[in-house]
């Protein structure tokens, strides 16, 4: 199915509630040449224009279409408004994958290795979900852990995302030189209005983590009423706080998720190390 525009996909989807809603096709195609998918139809959502860009919206609101690309996100204007996206987007893989890969196609997959979800997360960005005469919003990272998940028939259309108009960093490890997948990913933002410093790091779980009391810790720490400063020790010790939050001591290489051995593994000193780094260097860039 084709549909030509934002309600003939709504009003399909509602009508074979087991179809799957496609735009870039990057992450299912994987699957479904691995073999984890089998999906019942497809909606092919490439002709619905409108889903594809973003708008402003009243009240300091950026409102993107899930069809957006990443190279599209990765764009001078939009780079100007969600820099931390943009640099999410620009690392999201090769330039054939860019092109395609959309920004809702990634929520909707939930890999925990998709560069975009960190930054949603820290931005706290919700999601628009819709069926026929009624749409919803749910925060995304409820999507992602599943404490509110798409229903069957609804149709991830928007993403909207508070505009801050302060410095936000996306930072990534990958194994290898060149646009590979996260092995940790770091995304922070600050909250000037409210003095606070929002984080969050992703492929180390199955869902982006907040570090929520390091967050607010290293947010006491700055000087809001002045230079941003802050101290260079409080810099690094919140890289380790959010890095032992974010990385248990069962952490191991073959399985992330799976409890190994008492203590630390030798693979969760390695990513702690690395997710520390991360986690300091964006605080660090974030308030130069």
């Amino acid at each position: 199915m084709l549909p030509a525009s934002l309600d003939e996909a709504v009003e399909a989807l509602a009508a074979t509630p087991a179809a799957v809603p496609v735009a870039g096709a990057t992450d299912l195609m994987e699957a479904v040449n691995a073999g984890r998918l089998r999906p019942a139809a497809l909606i092919g959502l490439g002709r619905i224009t409108e889903l594809r860009g973003w708008r402003y919206e009243d009240g300091g609101t950026a409102v993107l279409g899930a069809g957006l690309t990443h190279a599209r996100m990765d764009r001078p204007d939009f780079a100007a408004l969600i820099p931390a996206l943009a640099d999410a987007a620009r690392t999201a893989g090769p330039p054939q994958v860019r092109n395609v890969g959309t920004l809702g196609g990634n929520i909707a997959t939930a890999a925990p290795a998709g560069d975009t979800l960190p930054v949603l997360a820290a931005l706290e960005a919700t999601a628009t979900l819709a069926r026929p005469g009624a749409t919803r919003e749910v925060p995304v990272s409820h999507l992602l852990t599943g404490l509110d998940p798409l229903r069957p028939g609804e149709l991830l259309t928007w993403v909207r995302v508070p505009l801050l108009h302060a410095p936000q960093v996306f930072l990534k490890a990958t194994g290898r030189s060149g646009p590979a997948r996260a092995t940790a990913s770091v995304a922070v933002v600050l909250d000037p209005a409210r003095r606070a410093v929002r984080c969050a790091v992703g492929a180390v779980a199955p869902v982006p983590l907040r570090p929520l009391e390091a967050e607010t810790w290293v947010a006491s720490c700055i000087d809001w009423e002045g230079s941003r400063e802050i101290d260079p020790a409080a810099t690094a010790a919140f890289g380790e706080y959010v890095a032992a939050a974010c990385v248990p001591d069962s952490y191991a290489a073959e399985g992330p998720w799976e409890a190994v051995t008492e203590g630390p593994t030798a693979a969760a000193v390695r990513l702690r190390r690395t997710v520390s780094v991360l986690a300091r260097r964006a605080l660090g860039r974030a308030l130069k």
